[in-house]
């Protein structure tokens, strides 16, 4: 895939840096830490609020938005309503991040819910994106599920299905990540087996997705193109990070580093994609 140089992920990770985008985040209890830290490391700001009280002074001055559904209560529904009312009203990027979907009716309620507010981006593992397009009923919890060919490719067809309905782009990561606007699908090849065994990544990726969005509005606004962006760097430092870490806990501190040190400018991202069009 060759993007245009604006649009290349080399290109948006230095807009990124050169404009450090405020992101709130409304996310779980368990990934606010790693959230934080990753964003930091990525080269933006985090913001962590979830009192309604606040909700609207927050979203006026933050550049984009993330939400996670990973741990939910009735007031933190409501206020995730508003942050993303706001978002929507105010034209900013936002991300659902629907963690879970299939392991309780709370968390479709909310879910759907949230859709009525247009999500630019729906990141997602394969079971969650076939609970949101209404190709399955239960999940497994939080993790990814079977990553074989056929379930990839049966998951690849929702997440088109689930962009055209939704009108927005689905990021559908695992083992190949798939970002798909309906009409276009760029897959990313990338990232090392021990992402998966760290709790947050996904978590995290869903808030560097929206500072890759916020960094896309200061030129070419283009969320197909910054969602892969994205993507890319976070699988270029998950497979750098995975050849010296001798197992998890070894891991994080590498892959931090990863993000910190990735150079916009020699590392090849743009070969991680390849972009086609969808029938």
């Amino acid at each position: 895939m060759t993007p245009s140089s604006s649009l290349s992920p080399g290109s948006l990770l230095n807009q990124l840096r050169q404009t450090t985008p405020l992101v709130h985040n409304i996310t779980n209890h368990v990934a606010m830490t790693p959230t934080a830290n990753t964003l930091l490391a990525i080269g933006a700001s985090p913001l962590m609020a979830h009192a309604q009280q606040e909700i609207q002074e927050i979203s006026a001055i933050s550049a984009a938005l993330s939400i996670n559904i990973g741990t939910l209560s009735p007031s933190w529904i409501e206020a995730m309503q508003l942050a993303a009312m706001c978002a929507h009203r105010d034209g900013k990027p936002w991300v659902l991040d629907p963690v879970g979907i299939g392991a309780s009716s709370l968390r479709q309620y909310a879910c759907r819910a949230l859709l009525e507010y247009r999500p630019s981006v729906i990141r997602a593992n394969a079971s969650e994106v076939l609970a949101l397009a209404g190709e399955m009923n239960q999940g497994r919890g939080v993790d990814s599920g079977d990553d074989g060919e056929d379930a990839l490719e049966r998951a690849s067809r929702a997440a088109v299905a689930l962009a055209r309905a939704q009108n927005c782009v689905v990021a559908m990561t695992g083992r190949v990540d798939v970002v798909t606007d309906g009409q276009q699908q760029i897959t990313v090849q990338g990232g090392h087996a021990l992402m998966g065994r760290v709790t947050a990544m996904g978590c995290a990726l869903s808030s560097v997705v929206a500072a890759f969005l916020a960094a896309s509005l200061a030129g070419h606004d283009d969320t197909l193109h910054a969602t892969a962006a994205a993507l890319a760097c976070y699988a270029e430092a998950g497979e750098t990070a995975g050849q010296s870490a001798q197992g998890p806990g070894s891991f994080v501190p590498r892959f931090m580093d990863a993000l910190y040190t990735l150079d916009a400018d020699s590392t090849p991202l743009a070969s991680r994609l390849e972009l086609t069009d969808v029938t």
